[in-house]
């Protein structure tokens, strides 16, 4: 199967919406807010974050559609404000359906998440989050060249929990991650919606 990846359209609130609150319903220990607090939100919450994901010039959200358009997998890509001289993957999510297949969907939109960072913004340094129970995800990720940077945050929705934080230190030299028979459960980091976290 083939798929199109591109960023985000502005009046695609809706769609956003429908995935991010697919994605926390099969996967919902890989992100840091709650089906029950997503779905309450308004309407003009997620019509500003898709607004800001896709016209910002740092920021941004890209999705992969299959040929009929239907959405099956997402992705984004920002500067850390809190933590200079870094950018964050996030909000990473590939539908059940749709892992492990030969075009790689997981590892086109890590490719073009970091070709963003690379392209859109200053960091040296580029990092994603994993929870400490989603070993295949650690695994895809270490296979695209992430490593562990050593530092642990308390999971926000069950601080008993271990976030790991993974970097690409070198993502500038480094060439951008080639499509490949990937096989993560869930390739997903943290992010309250949309917006960037340093979990």
């Amino acid at each position: 199967m083939t798929y199109v990846v591109r960023r985000t359209e502005p009046v695609e609130w809706r769609q956003l919406r429908a995935l991010r609150l697919e994605a926390l319903q099969d996967s919902p220990t890989a992100f840091n807010t709650s089906y029950a607090d997503t779905v309450a939100l308004g309407d003009e919450v997620w019509r500003q974050q898709a607004a800001q994901n896709a016209t910002s010039p740092t920021s941004a959200t890209f999705i992969a559609t299959t040929d009929d358009g239907h959405w099956v997998g997402i992705a984004s890509s920002a500067p850390l404000d809190e933590v200079p001289g870094h950018a964050h993957i996030y909000g990473v999510y590939v539908a059940p359906a749709h892992r492990g297949q030969p075009a790689g969907l997981a590892t086109q939109l890590m490719d073009v998440g970091i070709r963003w960072a690379r392209d859109n913004t200053d960091a040296s340094w580029l990092t994603l989050g994993v929870h400490e129970d989603n070993k295949r995800a650690q695994a895809f990720y270490r296979r695209i060249g992430f490593t562990e940077t050593g530092k642990v945050l308390p999971y926000a929705l069950d601080p008993s929990k271990k976030f790991y934080i993974m970097g690409y230190e070198d993502f500038r030299s480094s060439p951008v991650v080639e499509p490949s028979r990937e096989r993560p459960a869930s390739p997903s980091c943290a992010s309250p919606i949309f917006q960037p976290s340093i979990t």
